[in-house]
């Protein structure tokens, strides 16, 4: 192993240590913060509590072009883990713990890269991805920084991702009128009723889009996570709650989608509303969706990263990119390792992207 690798290790080794799991997000400005700031000798370093255990640390040394994005959080672990989780176990070829894989793999590469050389370098620590409550990120957005572009560490397996979809999550209410269930109904008396006439216009409205195109992405996403109402089977049902989520191509308008989502049916939801959105990758104005694209690509280009394929899953990059920056996403490891028992990255990717960021901070280009 290179001794760059070796230090990442050791630092991933203590990060994994450290209880970040989210929920519950228990999360304050000691613990892992202050092992952080102890690594991080020579920076301006500003730590930023937004409450409810999102807490930020902002990095800076020199005058850095690039901010490198990272969170610390992580999912809750579950019962088929085959060991400790918060205790790092490393093989011949890979490094398994609780966030190994997603992210505190690339946040330990990071500081192992700001120890190993004294260049330019500007670095974002966050604790709220895990959930829809991203304050940490927006909190930043509100003050200005001169930087010209965003790197947002995600597991993309050494390759930079330039586009993603956006994701919304919905929360609607049919109302009925309760009675007995052994007479004819009307289409507006059981609510469960109408929760499924919707669902069912949903799919259809869904499979529709499938002709949709962007950056080698396809159609519409589309899940009904949770439907709740009714009270037995012989009364009809006076109210039906429905959870659903949708995650859109760039070049999709969210707000026609909701529109359309809502107007499905009749009688329309008593009830629709949208509890979290996260911007596509590229954000904005969908008719400049490839243009700001082309321009994340060259940037990978000019850095030596390699440029991979469009993803399904959201990441906070979307968050930089509609707040005006260029942003990417690039970082070790595979999304299908993240949020699973026995979570792990590979060696080889590790010392890949520690490798690449050492690169970039050295060269002065960071």
């Amino acid at each position: 192993m290179s001794a760059l690798l070796d230090a990442t290790l050791e630092h991933l080794k203590a990060l994994v240590g450290f209880d970040t799991r989210n929920p519950p997000r228990a999360i304050d400005t000691g613990g892992i913060f202050d092992y952080l700031r102890a690594q991080l000798p020579g920076f301006s370093v500003t730590v930023t509590d937004f409450g409810a255990g999102a807490v930020a640390l902002h990095a800076v040394r020199g005058e850095p072009k690039y901010l490198f994005n990272v969170h610390l959080d992580t999912v809750p672990d579950s019962p088929a883990w085959t060991a400790d989780p918060h205790a790092l176990r490393v093989t011949a070829d890979r490094a398994i713990g609780l966030g190994a894989c997603d992210i505190k793999g690339a946040a330990a590469a990071l500081l192992a890269v700001a120890n190993a050389g004294d260049g330019d370098m500007a670095l974002l620590f966050s604790t709220d991805e895990e959930a829809n409550d991203p304050r940490c990120i927006a909190g930043f957005l509100r003050d200005a920084h001169a930087y010209e572009a965003v790197i947002v560490a995600e597991p993309t397996r050494g390759e930079a991702v330039l586009a993603h979809r956006g994701i919304q999550s919905v929360l609607m209410r049919f109302a009925g009128h309760a009675g007995h269930a052994s007479g004819e109904q009307q289409p507006s008396d059981s609510a469960l009723h109408q929760a499924m006439r919707w669902g069912n216009a949903a799919l259809d409205f869904v499979a529709a889009q499938s002709h949709e195109r962007f950056g080698g992405l396809t159609g519409l996403r589309f899940n009904i996570g949770r439907v709740e109402g009714g009270i037995k089977a012989n009364m009809i049902a006076p109210g039906a709650e429905v959870r659903f989520g949708f995650r859109a191509l760039p070049t999709m308008d969210p707000d026609q989608l909701l529109a359309r989502f809502r107007m499905l049916v009749d009688p329309q939801p008593v009830e629709f509303t949208e509890t979290f959105r996260g911007a596509s990758l590229p954000a904005g104005d969908t008719a400049n969706a490839e243009t700001n694209r082309l321009v994340a690509r060259d940037l990978a280009d000019e850095l030596g990263i390699p440029v991979g394929n469009a993803v399904d899953f959201w990441t906070e990059a979307a968050l930089f990119s509609a707040a005006g920056y260029t942003a990417f996403v690039y970082g070790p490891g595979d999304i299908a390792q993240a949020h699973s028992a026995d979570e792990w990255v590979a060696l080889d990717q590790l010392q890949q992207y520690a490798e690449t960021i050492y690169r970039i901070v050295t060269s002065g280009n960071a």
